[in-house]
Formats: C-alpha cells, structure tokens, sequence
C-alpha cells in the first residue's frame, strides 16, 4: 500500500503518466485523423474545357496556403469517376459532370459541391434544318450526322439519355463518338449536322464552335419538360449574345438544360481539405459564370453523390472559427491540438475528482491499521508479563501517528487518533 501510495503522489509519476496518456492518444488520433496532404492530385478533362480551366484557377489559390494542386488532363466526367473509384488510383478529387453518376457503383464517393452550370450546347449547322425553320426539338434530328461526345465523357452519357427519352434509337440518328475538337472540323467540313457539348459558358471551346461558319445554336423548347424528367437538370436563360457579342450567338435570347458541374471526393477525405477547397471555390466563382446568380455557387443543390457532413455544415454555416481567423496550417494544428485535449481533459478531470476519494480511503486505510494496534495493546494491557512490550508497541505507534501528513479537512481524524493513543497510555500507566 505505502509503495501504491507514494507512486500516486509522486509528481514525477504523474507527468510521466499524463505525457505517456498524451503521446498514445496523439498517436491514436495521427492514424484515425491524419493531417491534410501537401500534394494532391485533381481529374478534370480536356485542356480546353471548364474542368481543366477550373482546376488551374483553385492550383493557384492553393498555392498560397502551401498545398500542391496537380491537375489531371482526362477524357471527361466518366473516366474522372473511375479514377477516383480506382482504389489504386492516387486522384483525390475530380469535377464530375451532373446525371453521369450510378452512385451504386461508387459507394465511397461524397459530393463535396456543385461548382457552376454545364449547359448542353446543341450546335447545328443551319443549311442542314433550313427546310424546318431551325431546330427546335431532339425528334428533327432522325436521319441526321450527330456528334454525341467522345468515349468516357459526360457529353455522351448525358447526349445518350436526351436521345432516349427523346424516342430516338441508335437506328434514328447517326451518331458519332467524336472529341470536341474533331466535331468542330468535321461541322466546319459538312461532314456533320449537329454537335452536343456540354460545358460552361466560359469554356474556351465554345469560340470554336461559334467561329464556324453557318452555324446556329439549338434553343430548348421542352426545357421544362426534360428537367421534369431529369431531375439532376435545370434550366438555364441564356441572352442574346452572351457568347459572343461580335458574333451575336446566339442570335436571340435562348433557353438550354444543364446538369450542375460537381467536386467530388473519396469518403476519407480530409476535412481541412473540404473547407480549404470549398474556401478557395467561393473566392473563384465569385466571378466565374455569367449564367449564374452571385453566391449561387459553390451550392448543395443538383448533386449526384451524398454531401460530405463537413461540407454541408460548411455551405450552410461557412467556415469554422478557426478557419476564418487563422491561416490555414495553423488552423489545422490548432484544431488538432483540441481534439487531442479535450479528450485528455475529458480522461483527467473525473480522475483528478476521484483523488480526494482515493487519499481519504488511503487515510481510513492507515487510521484503521492503528487502531488495530491499539486494540491489541489494550487487550494485553492486564498482562503483567506483557507490560514492556506494551509500552514499545505505544512508542512505535506515537512515532508513526507523529509522522502521519493530513489535509486540513482531515485534522480532526488524526487529532482523535492521538487523543485516543494518549488514553491508551493513560490506561497502561494507571495498571502498573
């Protein structure tokens, strides 16, 4: 018991104990909530296109908080997903093209946000729908040369549900699985009357569609209707000249569907990551889309994959406390340096409640030994032939309750003790 004891009150004990509790918890919390990466690796799509434009501009603003955005040139929406289903696969993020996604498929994916519009561009060659006054509905395009995207983008995925649910077959259209820069060569040749592509309006491929001449762009008359079906699409106004004033494209006010562009992450991404990201999002489209509200995006509506719980307190209350007062590292650790505390605290407090307890108990423990021994002497104490041995048994008992420390709370145990050793010596000087 003295060795149990004196461990406990030992302080060099104790802070050996707290820092050993400390490194293991710090330990535990380094693997289950390991610090963001430094590097970090973003599929996007063609060099030419919004994806790719976008994931430059957020390399850029994460620069300057230290982390390093690599930016991954891919055939679209679809092969982004495999990317970032691929366990295998280092991509962390990728910018995935709205109603491409079976989320059966990828079970681990979580939607971080959707990022801007992604109308589906219908351009046609306007020679080719002369005799119909334009094209105006997907049913006039049976018989025709169509471009319906490239091979793992979201242009085709989505082109191939407009044809379907537009009562068009394989047999209807003819259609082609080209790239955008092989659709505009082949529309500027005649060798095609109609091109789908589905990009934001800022998308520096669209100049080269509008460049070409002859060309018109399809105006959606049953918008409504299509995004009643679709649920993952909206419709979106686009004025009189928004692409190209010079141009005048389009030539009148024009209505399109768009699936919402998403930012998508594997389910054990870092949170620090989220908020830098979505952080760093809202200061780029501040000013990015034209067919946008301002504030619009980054949003939660229009999403594919379930919304990760640390963005989703993000859009709706924005960034933590820390994060909007300290940089970001800084931010990262001291939030660390919480979640490591407070469950010290959390362990430490009740037991730091409990030592008053445990040093009372270690009292009554000591006091009864004590008393025990006077118990003793006074039983022997009519025992002429144990009278000397009585009194050296008192001498050590007075010595050890002389050496008894107590608190102040406890001073009246101990000054009962001694007043109850003294009448035990009272009692032996009255028998002999």
């Amino acid at each position: 018991m003295k060795s149990i004891k004196r461990h406990i009150y030992n302080p060099i004990a104790i802070a050996a104990v707290f820092f050993a509790a400390l490194i293991v918890l710090f330990g535990v919390l380094w693997i289950l909530i390991p610090p963001p990466p430094k590097t970090i690796e973003m599929a996007t799509g063609f060099p030419t296109g919004l994806y790719y434009q976008f994931g430059e501009r957020l390399k850029i603003e994460l620069a300057e908080d230290r982390i390093k955005l690599d930016v991954m040139e891919t055939g679209g929406s679809v092969d982004n997903l495999k990317l970032l289903g691929d366990s295998k696969s280092e991509v962390d993020f990728a910018i995935v093209q709205g109603g491409v996604s079976d989320i059966t498929q990828y079970p681990k994916l979580v939607s971080i946000a959707g990022m801007f519009y992604e109308p589906v561009w219908v351009w046609y060659r306007e020679a080719a729908f002369k005799s119909d006054g334009g094209l105006r509905v997907l049913s006039q395009l049976k018989g025709k040369r169509v471009s319906i995207g490239n091979e793992g983008s979201g242009t085709l995925a989505l082109s191939n549900a407009l044809l379907k649910i537009s009562g068009l077959s394989s047999a209807d259209v003819r259609t082609e699985k080209l790239k955008p820069d092989e659709a505009i060569h082949k529309l500027n040749n005649g060798e095609l009357d109609v091109a789908f592509i589905v990009v934001a309006a800022e998308a520096p491929v669209l100049k080269k569609f509008y460049q070409i001449p002859g060309i018109r762009l399809m105006s959606f008359e049953q918008a409504d209707a299509y995004t009643r079906n679709l649920s993952y699409l909206s419709k979106v106004n686009v004025p009189r000249g928004l692409l190209s004033i010079e141009h005048d494209l389009p030539r009148q006010d024009i209505q399109v569907i768009a699936p919402t562009a998403t930012l998508v992450a594997r389910k054990d991404i870092s949170p620090a990551l989220v908020t830098l990201l979505l952080g760093a999002s809202y200061d780029i489209l501040k000013s990015y889309s034209r067919l946008q509200k301002v504030g619009e995006f980054p949003s939660n509506a229009g999403l594919d994959f379930p919304l990760h719980v640390d963005a989703e307190i993000y859009l709706k209350d924005g960034p933590s406390f820390l994060h909007r007062h300290l940089p970001f590292w800084t931010a990262v650790w001291a939030g660390r340096f919480i979640k490591i505390v407070i469950p010290l605290l959390v362990i430490f407090i009740p037991l730091f409640t409990y030592l008053p307890a445990v040093n009372n108990f270690f009292l009554k423990l000591k006091l009864a030994q004590v008393y025990e021994e006077l118990k003793a002497i006074e039983k022997n104490a009519f025992n002429p032939e144990l009278k000397e041995k009585n009194y050296k048994d008192l001498e050590v008992i007075e010595r050890k309750v002389a050496n008894i420390k107590v608190s102040m709370l406890d001073a009246k145990e101990l000054y009962d003790l001694k007043g109850h050793v003294t009448d035990v010596r009272n009692r032996l000087n009255l028998l002999g």
